[in-house]
């Protein structure tokens, strides 16, 4: 939020500098980002007034002014403004002033100089030249009454530095100057000045019929008519600079009269043209399909869960956020209705980020706006809206349907010193609370608050705490060390950190990603076969909607974020959570009752196997690749791969990566479905695992140095084509070696071509050959044992996967 510091010390003006009150607030929790003046520094700018102006005779847009500067004889000024004529008060430069920097970063000294042969004593300024705004339609044009001669520093206050808040969703309260003074009256015990504001005269009896039919959207309603305006009245000076100020530009009398009620006590109002309202308004919940043009142009179309203000023939306002443009104040305006109201903030909340964009009205009604001073804050408009523009005003009309009723909540001194971390006494947190306007009963070691109708933030005992915290000064608490010892926390040997399969990745080719957890609901439903995935109540973005429950869907996404830039190898990984619909979970310190959290890790690569290189072809990664991949990070486990199915990943080049019989993730190339709806010629390869299980490892255990040599025999065998790698090292290994099998290994696979004969081979079988290395640490092997342990290998394939010696 932005305001004047002028405008806030009319309320509030402690005994401090700028420098001082900025701190103040900050240490306040209202954080000052940054404060600036209201105009670069420049001197010897006074208010001058043209007394005579007549055309240059050698330009045609150029005039020759005499100017009052009040300076004894005026001064001959040659200007070239559209705007530039006898009678009007404008901002003039002196000579030896020196104007703010232009576009190229220079400064500009005003000189005697001529233009076009005469000469000119000076330079009339627009409000751009002075960087007061951005318009240049001609010089800057200041009230009649202004007094010529006097520093337009001094006539502007441009010496007044602009404040900018940075409000945290709970200081709702704080959302206008007078909040804000409200705030700083009780942190320096600076007098508070309450503005006050008389009933103005009724002077008719006409009134607008308003039915409020949903207590759940509307708590209070009050308005009133107001017949006979000037439309066309100009908005006071004051009015426009102090809304400039607040960052608002001026519009209409009307617009910013609302506007500037808005900023001084935090009450949004509208204002309708009352004739263009047919019949009277209903305050109502809308109705699916119907439509509204706002005020910003758009057109939108509400449902049973968005607020509106209709009429006979329709919606005229979305509630709470902006009016419509069939009943918006016009030129032609002459009998208006001013309405405010007490929204509910959760009716608010949400509806206008549904239709993309977002008001001032409704920033302040989705985090809480008073309900009590409605009635003073209508007279108050009322109150401008006669001064400026005219006109008869009418009864107020004021219906309390159904406002908060604010709660007790209690405050423990004992829990107070505990959470702020310094001894407090109970007259210490009760005086810091009534110096915030809050009504205390004081008990025995509590201190008891009724919140006061603009306070909607306070409902538990931490709020109060908080509270006394910012009142004393978030300065002020002590420095205390940690009294508990920092002891390293020593990880087990069978576990390695996340840092450590991250580095191993790295040196594997991949690159790390973070993405964000919510994701596509189209992801879930593709990738991760999920239909039920865990829904965002407030989505950040319409298409990030819901939790994942895989990393692929982020990581395929970053894969088309680079291969739509021409990217032609691309190998990525991610650690992190994913996020899970499980009743058994229960609630805890480190878990949410129903949901799973799970960390893994996940994969991807794309493109060739090794960078373009003159030595080796180029070849596309495959499948066997990233397993070996996932067989390097699971070292020195030893994964076992079973064919499976999922979601994401082709039904044939898809496997379950398992540990010890227990499944960890799969491995696999991305389905031929889902590579061409993104338009990728090569399919990308993907592995998911569980993070727990890559982090676990085997302790290494020292062995002896073998004192004789492994020997090795190789065996042919031929087996039924369905038969797997995992069945045939299973059925090995399962053979009775007396421990002197130390390993095999496949190295050769033959198929009859199709439609050839292969001797011994039959049109469904294999062969496979399998290179066994034996060794004994007690003995050398003899003929016989090796033979043993061969025969014993050949009858346990028989008897486990069928499989006979190729001859």
């Amino acid at each position: 939020m932005q305001f004047p510091e002028s405008w806030l010390r009319e309320f509030c003006n402690p005994p401090l500098n700028t420098q001082q009150l900025a701190d103040a607030l900050t240490m306040a929790g209202l954080e000052v980002e940054e404060y600036v003046p209201v105009a670069p520094p420049f001197a010897k700018i006074v208010v001058g007034a043209i007394v005579a102006a007549e055309q240059h005779p050698n330009a045609d847009r150029l005039r020759v002014c005499q100017v009052d500067a009040g300076q004894g004889e005026p001064l001959q000024i040659v200007c070239g403004a559209p705007n530039a004529r006898v009678g009007i008060k404008v901002p003039a430069a002196l000579v030896g002033a020196e104007l703010p920097p232009g576009d190229d970063g220079k400064p500009f000294a005003i000189k005697v100089g001529k233009l076009r042969g005469v000469e000119s004593y000076g330079m009339l300024c627009s409000a751009r030249e002075l960087k007061l705004s951005n318009e240049n339609a001609g010089l800057l044009e200041l009230p009649e009454d202004a007094p010529v001669g006097t520093s337009i520093r001094d006539y502007l206050q441009l010496d007044d530095q602009l404040f900018t808040l940075k409000l945290t969703p709970n200081l709702a309260h704080c959302l206008s100057v007078f909040g804000i003074a409200r705030e700083v009256a009780a942190l320096t015990g600076a007098p508070l000045q309450t503005p006050t504001f008389a009933a103005q005269p009724v002077q008719h009896d006409q009134v607008l019929p308003v039915q409020v039919q949903a207590p759940d959207l509307c708590g209070r309603f009050a308005g009133r008519v107001v017949k006979g305006i000037n439309p066309q009245a100009q908005t006071p000076q004051w009015m426009v600079d102090r809304l400039a100020r607040c960052g608002q530009r001026s519009v209409s009398a009307l617009v910013d009269i609302s506007n500037y009620v808005m900023f001084e006590l935090g009450r949004p109002s509208h204002i309708f043209d009352l004739d263009k309202i047919h019949g009277g308004l209903q305050v109502r919940w809308g109705r699916v399909g119907e439509q509204v043009k706002l005020l910003n142009g758009n057109t939108v179309t509400v449902d049973e869960t968005v607020g509106v203000l209709a009429d006979d023939q329709g919606v005229e306002a979305l509630a709470g956020i902006m009016g419509g443009d069939a009943t918006a104040v016009g030129d032609d305006t002459r009998n208006v209705f001013i309405e405010a109201a007490f929204w509910w903030p959760k009716a608010v909340a949400g509806r206008s980020r549904r239709f993309n964009f977002s008001t001032d009205a409704g920033h302040r009604f989705e985090r809480g706006v008073d309900p009590q001073p409605l009635v003073e804050h209508i007279e108050r408009i009322t109150q401008l809206v006669l001064e400026i523009c005219g006109g008869e005003a009418g009864p107020v009309q004021d219906q309390l349907v159904n406002v908060p009723q604010p709660q007790p909540v209690t405050l423990r001194v004992a829990r107070a010193n505990k959470v702020i971390g310094m001894a407090l006494t109970q007259q210490q947190c009760a005086d810091a609370l009534r110096s915030l306007s809050l009504p205390v009963v004081e008990g025995e070691g509590t201190v008891t608050v009724t919140p006061p109708s603009f306070r909607f933030d306070l409902q538990i005992e931490e709020d109060l705490i908080e509270e006394v915290a910012r009142v004393i000064g978030y300065e002020n608490l002590p420095h205390t060390p940690p009294q508990a010892p920092v002891t390293a926390k020593i990880r087990p040997e069978n576990r390695r950190g996340p840092f450590a399969v991250r580095r191993q990745l790295a040196q594997l080719g991949y690159q790390e990603t973070i993405n964000f957890s919510f994701v596509e609901e189209r992801w879930e439903r593709d990738y991760a076969g999920n239909a039920n995935p865990i829904k965002l109540l407030n989505p950040i973005a319409s298409h990030l909607s819901v939790m994942r429950s895989s990393l692929l869907g982020s990581l395929l996404h970053v894969l088309k974020f680079n291969t739509d830039r021409k990217a032609a190898r691309v190998r990525v990984f991610e650690i992190g959570r994913v996020f899970r619909k499980d009743a058994t979970v229960p609630d805890s310190v480190t878990t949410v009752a129903g949901f799973d959290q799970p960390l893994r890790v996940a994969g991807l690569a794309w493109g060739d196997a090794v960078p373009q290189q003159w030595g080796l072809p180029a070849q596309p990664v495959d499948f066997f690749e990233v397993k070996g991949d996932v067989e390097a990070l699971l070292t020195p486990r030893v994964p076992t791969f079973e064919a499976a199915e999922h979601p994401a990943m082709h039904p044939g080049r898809c496997a379950r990566v398992l540990i010890d019989g227990q499944p960890v993730g799969f491995v696999g190339e991305l389905h031929p479905r889902w590579r061409q709806a993104e338009g990728w010629q090569q399919a990308p390869v993907m592995f998911e695992l569980e993070l727990p299980a890559v982090l676990a490892r085997d302790v290494p255990v020292a062995q002896p140095v073998p004192r004789h040599q492994p020997v090795e025999r190789d065996i042919a065998v031929v087996v039924q084509e369905r038969i797997t790698h995992a069945e045939l090292m299973a059925a090995i290994h399962a053979a009775p070696s007396q421990g002197w099998l130390q390993g095999a290994v496949l190295f050769d696979v033959y198929r009859p071509k199709k439609g050839a004969e292969a001797p011994g081979l039959s049109a469904d079988e294999k062969s496979l050959a399998v290179r066994l290395t034996l060794e004994r640490a007690d003995a050398t092997l003899t003929d016989e044992d090796i033979d043993g342990v061969v025969q014993a290998v050949l009858a346990s394939l028989q008897q486990r996967v069928q499989a006979r010696l190729r001859g």
